[in-house]
């Protein structure tokens, strides 16, 4: 089973699409072929910004309030640790090398439309597709071409969840998950 959200659905899309036999199900996460520019601009500048670090988890959760207005800013900071470690300096850094953004000189990372394109088109597996509603990188449109592309897909909207589904409702998110790994190991038809 291939579960990725964001970039990690991005590589679980081409994978699926490109190594039939791969995985029995594929799962994206607010991923879709078509995805809205400006949503993606808005990811890659998070990513992006403070190269330096956060002198406490105060500021990273200020950050991330920043980001996504709709999630409600935790009182208990603690949680924030699995999405920061902390360097000898003292100060907290995102967990994954804003570098990573930049590398342009790998050919296998070429994720580029046209390529997920046809990864999508050869999706053979049962699909499911969760959408954040109030996302800015999956529109309505981005969905419908993305079921035209994967006609056994199958997509649900988690209301009150952006592009960061899982960290906006976990709850939600976790059920949507757990119902289509049960139709698909039930043996039941998965797809719309």
């Amino acid at each position: 089973m291939l579960v990725g959200a964001s970039l990690g659905g991005i590589t679980s899309l081409v994978a699926a699409g490109e190594h039939p036999g791969l995985a029995r199900g594929l799962v994206l996460v607010d991923v879709v072929v078509r995805l809205e520019p400006e949503g993606v601009t808005r990811i890659n500048d998070f990513m992006t910004a403070h190269a330096d670090g956060f002198a406490s988890l105060e500021e990273v959760a200020d950050a991330i309030a920043a980001y996504n207005p709709l999630r409600r800013r935790p009182r208990n900071l603690e949680g924030l640790r699995k999405n920061v470690r902390q360097r000898s300096d003292g100060r907290w850094y995102w967990h994954w090398d804003p570098a990573f953004v930049r590398i342009d000189d790998e050919p296998q990372r070429d994720a580029g439309p046209e390529r997920l394109r046809v990864a999508a088109s050869r999706v053979t597996i049962p699909t499911l597709v969760v959408r954040g509603a109030q996302s800015d990188v999956v529109s309505d449109e981005g969905l419908a071409d993305m079921l035209r592309l994967i006609p056994q897909a199958e997509s649900v909207d988690v209301q009150s969840a952006g592009h960061m589904v899982a960290g906006d409702d976990n709850d939600v998110f976790a059920d949507r998950l757990e119902a289509f790994l049960a139709r698909l190991d039930s043996g039941e038809a998965v797809g719309r």
